[in-house]
């Protein structure tokens, strides 16, 4: 596998980062504590079923050498519109959904069409914590210690057949626990997809955690899908179904506003968004937006690794 280059980033402002002796102490404690059984998931008077806060993991070789967003940042400024669309609407409102049980069916164009429990992932490979970058369309960033393992380790039990080239992957749409539901800003179920070697390249996580814990709601919780070197929109939260395509797939976002927001949706600091230059980024951390702004990488940084998936391709064109 290639390994990924260290990117030494800009001078990050001090309220950028986490202080050393916080971050270290806190993987220690994790290395000593090992998996701790704290939070229980069920319904009062059922039987519960109890799933770890704190995960096992090891290092990564796909990690880049940055300094993590504050935990306290990435937990209460995200996107998740499925409880709203202010950033802090998650983590006010995404207390609702349950995680337990859950499953994700994959199905479509594969020998083993199979449904997953939770559990089942969570054991499926060895857990990595990986840092990676996070570029928002709207010009926003962080850097986050996400928890999980490639996605290839599930593709290749399922046997995808010669004719899948997508995957599509849907998110649950509950407006019992998901408010935003309700909204018409989006056709729900949100839906998402990748071509299959996107899909299958080693950066692409299944993504069960982060900052060595089990995913907080608000960031997606149980599983989600992380896909570095495109813009965050991409990577699907939730995630209930995976299927497998021959066709390329309509994501929720392209179908709302196709002139705003294609397929691939990669990381391009010279193709703007009708709304938003992608030229620089503002990166979150100090809690406020006069933090000073730096330039955006092409594939958010991950060029060295990505950039041979889409040779020959006019990226203006497959914006």
């Amino acid at each position: 596998m290639t390994l990924i280059r260290r990117v030494q980033p800009s001078e990050p402002l001090p309220s950028e980062i986490t202080p050393p002796e916080v971050f270290n102490r806190r993987r220690q404690l994790l290395a000593m504590a090992g998996v701790t059984p704290a939070l229980a998931w069920g319904t009062a008077g059922h039987a519960q079923r109890v799933l770890p806060d704190k995960l096992q993991t090891q290092p990564s070789r796909f990690s880049v050498g940055e300094t993590p967003t504050p935990y306290k940042d990435v937990t209460s400024y995200n996107n998740f519109y499925e409880f709203g669309t202010d950033k802090d609407d998650p983590a006010r409102y995404a207390h609702t959904l349950k995680v337990r049980p859950w499953t994700v069916a994959v199905e479509g164009e594969v020998r083993k069409p199979r449904v997953f429990d939770i559990d089942e992932l969570l054991r499926l490979s060895a857990l990595e914590e990986r840092v990676y970058r996070l570029r928002c369309v709207e010009g926003w960033s962080m850097v986050i210690p996400w928890v999980g393992y490639s996605l290839s380790e599930l593709i290749r039990r399922v046997e995808p057949t010669g004719n899948a080239k997508f995957i599509e992957f849907t998110t649950l749409a509950d407006p019992a626990q998901m408010p935003g539901v309700s909204s018409r800003v989006l056709d729900w179920p949100y839906v998402e997809g990748l071509r299959l070697d996107e899909a299958n390249h080693p950066l692409t996580l299944l993504t069960l955690g982060l900052y060595g814990e089990v995913l907080p709601k608000q960031n997606g919780a149980p599983v989600r899908i992380v896909v570095p070197w495109k813009y965050g929109f991409k990577s699907g939260k939730s995630i209930v179904k995976i299927r497998f395509v021959e066709k390329q797939p309509i994501s929720s976002w392209t179908r709302a506003i196709p002139r705003e927001y294609g397929f691939y949706s990669n990381v391009n600091p010279q193709v703007n968004h009708p709304r938003w230059s992608q030229a620089t980024e503002r990166p979150i951390g100090s809690g406020s937006f006069l933090q000073r702004k730096r330039p955006t990488l092409m594939f958010n940084g991950y060029a060295d690794q990505v950039a041979s998936l889409y040779a020959g391709m006019d990226l203006r064109k497959f914006f």
